[in-house]
């Protein structure tokens, strides 16, 4: 079996931001040289995400909002105490998740009509990476 490890680096110019990165995943399975396995897609920080979705504005805006009521930004969360603010980063990150796995069949990844992968950043506007990681034959 063979492995590869690529790494992104984001410092987004807002708080929260959705990036898709299917082609940068697309790439790492190139490199790799794999035609059948899998690929992890992490986000490496407590306070981001990866997920699978549609690439429609829409959606994006409805997700992000959905998080927002579920989790708002500025509420006195417990967190704060330590001297934080992004209580609602870390709970926006387990609504999202913080990783993925695709298949790779063929060579590509093996996604469906729609679907595109996305790093979600709840607490940016400083350096924070993804890893993604190819596995297989």
């Amino acid at each position: 079996m063979k492995a590869h490890t690529k790494y992104l680096w984001f410092n987004t110019r807002k708080r929260r931001e959705y990036i898709n990165v299917t082609g940068e995943v697309e790439k790492a399975v190139g490199e790799s040289g794999i035609q059948e396995g899998m690929v992890l897609v992490s986000a490496m920080h407590i306070t981001a995400g990866v997920y699978v979705n549609d690439d429609e504005q829409g959606i994006i805006q409805d997700i992000d909002e959905m998080l927002e009521e579920m989790a708002p930004y500025g509420r006195d969360y417990l967190h704060h105490r330590t001297g934080e603010d992004n209580g609602d980063a870390h709970l926006k990150s387990l609504l999202v998740h913080h990783q993925v796995i695709i298949p790779v069949t063929k060579g590509q990844l093996d996604l469906g009509p729609w679907q595109q992968v996305y790093y979600a950043e709840f607490d940016g506007q400083r350096k924070k990476r993804v890893i993604i990681k190819v596995m297989g034959e």
